[in-house]
């Protein structure tokens, strides 16, 4: 099969089905998690609007990813909560953050814990969306009239909101350092509520999330560089979402390769995609998407955690059954991964003899498409 990723991947999603989403009617009351969701389509004006449960109360469980795996939901489990999302669009300039609709998407995205919404929509909300890039939704319409109640904001994103001289990744930054959640920053920086005044705008939801995953991980990786590297090579594994996600750490500098196999998820393909980097972050966007980035924040954050340097070689398989959740399911497969204890070899041929045992396909497979895999085996580059 020769096409790309991004094309495989909606060819998925197309033939999604089987799933029916929440049935409301024009009007409805309930709470949202808090979440918004701004669009990319007709860019720089867009659909915006919030996201909300037909059902009050809190509903944080239903867009916080970060619990998902912890809780051990399974992807019918995530599926569900998401279909359960209403979405309300409203079409806005990306400049327009004095609109009174995207005055209350901001309040939302701010908001420490679960907004009580009020929505009147054009016609019944119906359909549903599944996506590479974002976690999935439910029914959606236009809305003509929207009203939440009282909002406590997230103190740390409430002081990013405030500071319009600082600039929108150093907020974000400062925010992640205070523990507010990944999930919590992209929304906040999707509505606007981040970064120098006059530049503050809208960002597209698939866009927003690459754009925290970036700036977050470059800073990191500014801390990483001058670390002292790590004496063996390691191998950390995790299994969640009809994944299996192998990340061999490599007592090297900073590199970075991401291969990925998608395996008979629609008869019998087996499709694999990679990218990667040395020494530097890579310029110019992946040609694997965000989930190139949401890994890669998730290695150097354990790194900094570790207080140590590494290279990763992250091998990722999908099974029978995979539905793209979003890049999520990548960040925080490989947060796991990096959570648990690791084993210690001697040599990178013994870390890829162990994981090896481990996949479906022959690693050979994933050595014809990995770079920086071919290098260190053939003995270009050398631990320290």
């Amino acid at each position: 099969m020769g096409m790309g990723k991004g094309a495989y991947l909606k060819k998925i999603t197309s033939g999604v089905q089987k799933w029916r989403s929440v049935e409301i009617g024009e009007r409805m009351d309930g709470s949202s998690p808090p979440s918004v969701f701004i669009g990319n389509f007709g860019y720089p004006k867009v659909f915006v609007g919030p996201m909300i449960a037909p059902y009050e109360g809190d509903t944080a469980i239903l867009d916080t990813p970060e619990s998902w795996i912890p809780a051990q939901k399974s992807q019918e489990d995530i599926i569900r909560f998401r279909l359960d999302l209403v979405r309300g669009k409203h079409r806005v300039g990306i400049r327009e953050l004095d609109n009174r609709l995207v005055g209350k998407l901001q309040e939302i995205s701010l908001a420490k814990s679960s907004v009580e919404s009020e929505a009147q929509f054009r016609h019944k909300p119906k359909g549903f969306s599944f996506s590479e890039d974002h976690q999935p939704y439910g029914p959606s319409a236009g809305i003509e009239r929207f009203e939440i109640g009282n909002v406590k904001w997230e103190r740390h994103l409430q002081k990013a909101f405030y500071d319009t001289d600082q600039k929108a990744a150093d907020a974000a930054m400062e925010a992640y350092k205070e523990g507010v959640q990944f999930s919590q920053i992209q929304k906040a920086f999707s509505t606007g509520t981040m970064g120098i005044g006059k530049n503050r705008k809208l960002v597209p939801t698939r866009w927003s999330i690459t754009a925290v995953d970036t700036a977050l991980a470059d800073r990191l990786f500014e801390e990483v560089r001058h670390m002292d590297v790590i004496d063996a090579f390691r191998v950390y594994e995790f299994a969640s979402l009809n994944n299996y996600y192998a990340v061999v750490l490599t007592p090297t500098p900073w590199q970075y390769e991401w291969i990925e196999a998608f395996i008979h998820i629609m008869g019998r393909e087996e499709m694999i995609f990679s990218d990667h980097e040395s020494l530097r972050p890579k310029s110019g966007y992946s040609t694997v998407g965000g989930c190139y980035y949401s890994c890669k924040f998730a290695v150097l954050e354990a790194l900094k955690r570790m207080g140590k340097q590494a290279g990763a070689i992250v091998l990722r398989e999908a099974y029978e059954g995979y539905v793209p959740l979003g890049v999520f399911n990548v960040r925080e497969n490989v947060r796991n991964a990096l959570a648990r204890p690791h084993r210690e070899f001697g040599s990178f041929r013994d870390s890829l003899n162990y994981v090896s045992a481990r996949l479906r396909l022959p690693l050979s497979r994933f050595l014809d498409q990995g770079v920086l895999m071919r290098e260190m085996l053939r003995g270009r580059q050398t631990t320290l």
